[in-house]
């Protein structure tokens, strides 16, 4: 620097050393550069333009100016570059050029590789479908293939072929329609996928495809008999339902509701009468249905609409007559999302099913061929409109015989089946089976009989499979030993005996059980010992050797303690108590009306109730109090005991709750046995509502009350005349043994409730 104001510098420039431009070294460096140079310019054409405009500007290159460019272009920091710029030595600035270009063409492959890579990840699936397009595109100029939605058309038109002669005119209208709006939509687009699944459930259904029918009444009969034992009225109505359309040609649908308590077949008759109608079987249950959408199906705006159960039901099954069971419907709910016993009233109606409109489909479908079985335990649970479109069967329940058919011709060798057991292994005495149902199983249903026949064969099973343990045991050991040997013995308790056994001779340990030998205990030969024994072949010896036999006295080891006892609690009824007979969800059942004197006194005539009495049965009991005292005054007209005496009424078992009208009679009976000190005749139960009038009203249950009066030893009952019919049509096997006397005013009833004074006297004593 020369001078500051102004700025004035003195410049020298510099020159390179002098070199050898022949030199071997200094010609093999530059070519090297050269070589690396134009690696690198292959990979950017950015620096070909650099190295125009270098030869257009500055001319050609020599060897400093080799060593320059390649510096410049190298993209190294500023430093290294500045230590080209300062090497005035030609061959060190060669080789410094040829470092960097040489780093420089390792950061181009590098950056190559990354490019690559990366191209290979983004592209792979646009190269992937660009290939596929191609690929349909080919296929399509060849005829080979059509595209997404022509394929969609033509399965769903392939599909509705078969039915399409059947088919309503208004359903082929709408499929048309959807199917055109399908080839004008994007498959992309929402609507595309909510009409496809629209096209499916509408080409999926059996338009008129109906099953052949069975018009045969003798082979439906036997399948009905194969399946179930008893419920005559509804083989009775099914066999009906099959004449009507013998003679008709055709059959048409109906609604048929079964009613009764819990397992007496309501539901698995249902499969039956599908065999025997040759109809296709569907069920599903609305207990606890709570939603409207359940029975009409979804609007197809909402995400994930379906169809209705019944849509749902004619695609499963592909007929258009089909036996639909709907199970628990005295169960419905009621929620937010409607109310589903209303929307069932268009579905069981055979004037409105005919046109069954879902809201899904949105076109009306033709359910008047489909024959509805509903199941309820209490018919007063369903509501009234629902009610009266449907024919009620009731099942009452079955009685003891009955349930001893059930059991031997059904239950036990289902059972047995199950549990693998052969029939010459088990016996259950008739007596046995007897003593469960009395004292285990009194329900009107046999699925608890099920359950503790199921209970028994386990027992017996594992029984069998614990005695053929020993067997195996010793049999190991005789394969085991080449010479013969002696098995240990094994000690049998039975009678208190002690046997030993040689040669493994096997005597299989006593129990409670009573076990008969049916074949001689199987010894070991000596000759035999050194030979294997097949110990599956031991083992059935060893099983069809003995066979176990329940009978009453061991029938608690393998079910327990009897959970029910005698519903009879007085031998002879004393004064003041008269069994009645009630009717439950479970069956029916006998109860007492007992009354006793509190104490007596001039004006203290009052009536004091017990034992969870419904406010229906505390009227029953103030009415029979007011008759009663009008019968007392009639027959006795000095006797003042209700006007002043408190009495106390109760009805075991106190923590059941009772409620009902028909314990009206009973309860007269009762108090008016302790006012007369007359003791009610032996063995007699009653049932019927009484009015202030004395006159005997009808009641419901006749047969449950039936099953429950000879389950308890009644020989003779009482029933309202306008009952009379209700018995006749009882089976004979459930009137066999009973007096039954019917009545329509209780001065009857007082006849043959208290008898003569012979009677009474004889009673008494």
């Amino acid at each position: 620097m020369v001078d500051e104001d102004p700025l004035t510098v003195k410049v020298d420039h510099l020159k390179d050393k002098p070199y050898d431009k022949d030199d071997d070294v200094i010609k093999a460096t530059s070519f090297e550069v050269i070589s690396t140079l134009r690696d690198v310019l292959k990979t950017s054409s950015l620096w070909r333009d650099h190295v125009q405009t270098y030869t257009q500007h500055i001319g050609d290159f020599n060897f400093p100016r080799l060593a320059d460019f390649g510096a410049a272009i190298s993209g190294a920091n500023k430093l290294l570059c500045q230590q080209v710029l300062e090497e005035l030595d030609v061959y060190k600035r060669l080789k410094l050029t040829l470092e960097l270009v040489k780093k420089e063409m390792e950061i181009s492959k590098i950056q190559e590789s990354i490019a690559k890579a990366i191209e290979e990840k983004i592209s792979g699936e646009q190269r992937r479908y660009l290939l596929n397009e191609q690929l349909k595109a080919i296929k399509k100029e060849l005829g080979l293939e059509t595209d997404d939605k022509t394929a969609l058309s033509a399965k769903f038109r392939e599909r509705l072929e078969p039915n399409r002669e059947k088919c309503p005119p208004h359903v082929l209208q709408v499929i048309e329609e959807e199917l055109t709006k399908l080839q004008l939509l994007e498959a992309s687009s929402s609507e595309f996928n909510v009409t496809r699944n629209y096209l499916d459930w509408l080409t999926a259904l059996p338009w008129g495809n109906y099953s052949d029918e069975n018009f045969d009444v003798h082979r439906a009969q036997m399948i009905l008999d194969e399946d179930h034992y008893g419920l005559t009225d509804v083989k009775e109505r099914i066999l009906e339902f099959i004449a009507v359309g013998k003679l008709r040609g055709t059959s048409q649908g109906k609604i048929i509701c079964l009613s009764g308590p819990p397992g007496v077949g309501k539901t698995s008759i249902g499969r039956s009468i599908a065999r025997a109608l040759n109809r296709k079987f569907y069920r599903f249950s609305v207990g606890g249905l709570a939603d409207v959408a359940e029975i009409k199906g979804h609007r197809r705006t909402y995400i994930g609409a379906m169809p209705g159960k019944m849509v749902q039901c004619l695609k499963n099954v592909g007929t258009s007559n089909p036996l639909v069971l709907i199970d628990e419907i005295d169960k419905l709910g009621r929620g937010h999302a409607g109310d589903p016993a209303s929307a069932l009233l268009e579905l069981l109606d055979p004037e409105q099913n005919a046109n069954f409109l879902d809201h899904y489909l949105d076109v009306p479908i033709d359910l008047s061929k489909v024959l509805f079985v509903c199941t309820a335990n209490v018919v007063e649970m369903i509501p009234n409109p629902l009610l009266d479109r449907m024919e009620v069967i009731a099942i009452a329940g079955y009685i003891t015989d009955e349930k001893v058919h059930i059991a031997r011709d059904y239950l036990e060798k289902a059972t047995r089946e199950a549990c693998g057991i052969n029939p010459d292994q088990v016996e259950v005495t008739d007596a046995a089976l007897l003593a469960l149902i009395e004292n285990y199983c009194r329900e009107a249903g046999v699925r608890n009989l099920q359950k503790q026949i199921e209970k028994i064969y386990r027992k017996i099973a594992l029984k069998i499979v614990r005695q053929t343990m020993p067997s195996e045991s010793s049999t190991d050991k005789i394969e085991g030993n080449d010479s013969q040997t002696e098995v240990a013995e094994i000690v049998s308790k039975k009678d208190d005996e002690v046997i030993e056994t040689n040669k493994a001779q096997e005597d299989v340990p006593a129990t409670k059980d009573v076990i008969e030998t049916n074949k001689a205990q199987e010894d070991v030969p000596s000759d035999n010992a050194e030979q294997p024994v097949d110990s599956k072949e031991n083992e059935s010896a060893t099983v069809n050797m003995e066979k176990v036999v329940i009978d009453v006295p061991n029938l608690h080891d393998y079910v327990g303690k009897p959970v029910f006892h005698a519903e009879r609690i007085y031998d002879q009824t004393p004064l003041g108590v008269v069994m009645g007979l009630a009717w439950t969800a479970m069956g029916g059942s006998t109860l007492y009306i007992e009354t006793t004197l509190v104490e007596q006194g001039d004006g203290k005539g009052a009536l004091h109730l017990t034992g969870q009495l419904g406010d229906v049965m505390k009227e029953s009991a103030q009415i029979a109090h007011t008759v009663a005292r009008a019968i007392l005054q009639e027959k006795e007209p000095e006797n003042p005991f209700f006007a002043n005496s408190k009495l106390h009424l109760h009805v075991p078992a106190g923590a059941t709750p009772k409620d009902g009208p028909s314990a009206g009679c009973t309860m007269i009976t009762s108090l008016l046995s302790l006012a007369l000190k007359k003791p009610v005749k032996r063995d007699l139960a009653m049932t019927g509502e009484v009015t202030l009038t004395g006159r005997i009203l009808p009641i419901g249950g006749v047969k449950e009350k039936t099953i429950a009066a000879r389950r308890s030893g009644v020989k003779t009952i009482i029933f309202p005349e306008a009952n009379r019919r209700d018995f006749d049509e009882l089976a004979e096997n459930v009137k066999e043994g009973l007096d039954v006397h019917f009545v329509d005013d209780y001065s009857q009833i007082f006849e043959l409730a208290y008898g003569n004074d012979e009677d009474n006297s004889e009673q008494s004593s």
